[in-house]
């Protein structure tokens, strides 16, 4: 079968690579329908975090499953289904938690010795534990499947953000990155009832997205701008929320700065650059709580899935670019000059 992997940074290659196979009672074999790329694949791509030559890439995706092993229960060949970004065994204590990202028997696809989603096809291992099946009438459905594709990253992501950042009913929530996660948070924070919404970015056709899913107010600046833009919005308080979706010390530093005094900051932008630019007493002395990391989506599918199934939320305008497979290379280089903002793969 052919599969996307990484060979240095900004080298892409679909190549070649064995079949997968059962190699556990608890495995399927998943024929890839809808994959597609991540910001945060990216720091791969141009070489800020480590990948061996030829080490498969790729965690979002959903499809058909061909094979299923002799202790797979729930699932069974010609099932949708869709894969959230970390395999997990469902059985832990902390998948019992509903914090399948730590479960010890887990894992992320791509890592060293696993199959990667940006491919024909993956061995699921756990499969009872990890996939969730999808309604078998999806897999006609063109804009369905690309909205149900969320379900595996950047929807149940952009709703841990907002969980972290406390949106209730009636609140103001900023939102750092107008990346696919920071949109599919100011999503999650309109479907959790916050009454405003500041998305900051500076990209038009971004930000547009971002108000079709529920912005109420657009701050195209950045730094210290930004932090007065969003002070001046709420009458010099803040916002009761803020998503951080970027990871870099200056998104950090805007999410404590527009940040209300008790108000809480929920954060799953990939950590990367210099540091976090967090200011413990600044946060002490204003009361402001931090929450997020690594999303559980796992826990999050079950809860969403309906609204996706229903309408009542549609992601699927986060994906603005789709590839064949032959065409990821090219989809990793429109997403780093910023041309894509989120690209969908059809294997």
């Amino acid at each position: 079968m052919r599969a996307t992997t990484i060979h240095a940074p900004f080298d892409m290659r679909v190549e070649d690579v064995p079949d997968p196979v059962i190699q556990d009672s608890t495995d399927v074999v998943l024929r890839v329908l809808r994959a597609c790329i991540c910001g945060s694949d990216l720091w791969a791509y141009r070489g800020e975090s480590a990948r061996q030559p030829g080490q498969r890439i790729g965690h979002e995706f959903l499809g058909i499953v061909e094979a299923a092993g002799s202790d797979v229960t729930g699932f069974a060949a010609g099932d949708l289904v869709v894969a959230p970004f970390v395999w997990s065994d469902g059985t832990c204590e902390y998948c019992a938690e509903g914090l399948h990202t730590s479960c010890p028997r887990g894992g992320f696809w791509g890592s060293v010795g696993s199959d990667g989603g940006q491919g024909e096809a993956v061995r699921v291992p756990f499969a009872d534990g990890t996939l969730v099946k999808l309604p078998a009438e999806a897999a006609g459905d063109d804009r369905l499947l690309t909205a149900l594709l969320a379900l595996s990253d950047v929807l149940g992501t952009g709703h841990h953000a907002a969980l972290g950042a406390g949106v209730k009913p009636g609140s103001t929530v900023a939102v750092v990155g107008d990346g696919a996660v920071g949109l599919c948070g100011v999503l999650a924070a309109k479907r959790l009832g916050a009454e405003r919404i500041i998305a900051l970015g500076r990209h038009t056709a971004r930000t547009d997205i971002a108000r079709a899913f529920g912005a109420t107010d657009v701050v195209a600046e950045r730094g210290e701008a930004a932090e007065a833009a969003v002070r001046e919005l709420t009458g010099g308080q803040g916002a009761h929320g803020v998503i951080e979706a970027v990871g870099t010390e200056q998104s950090m530093r805007t999410a404590v700065a527009i940040a209300r005094d008790g108000g809480s900051i929920g954060y799953v932008g990939v950590p990367h650059g210099s540091g976090t630019g967090l200011d413990l007493s600044v946060m002490f002395d204003r009361n402001i709580a931090l929450r997020g990391g690594v999303a559980p989506v796992r826990a999050y599918i079950p809860e969403l899935l309906p609204d996706v199934l229903d309408g009542t939320i549609d992601p699927s305008p986060v994906f603005d670019l789709t590839v064949g497979l032959d065409g990821v290379p090219a989809g990793y280089k429109a997403m780093d000059d910023r041309t894509a903002l989120k690209v969908l793969v059809k294997p």
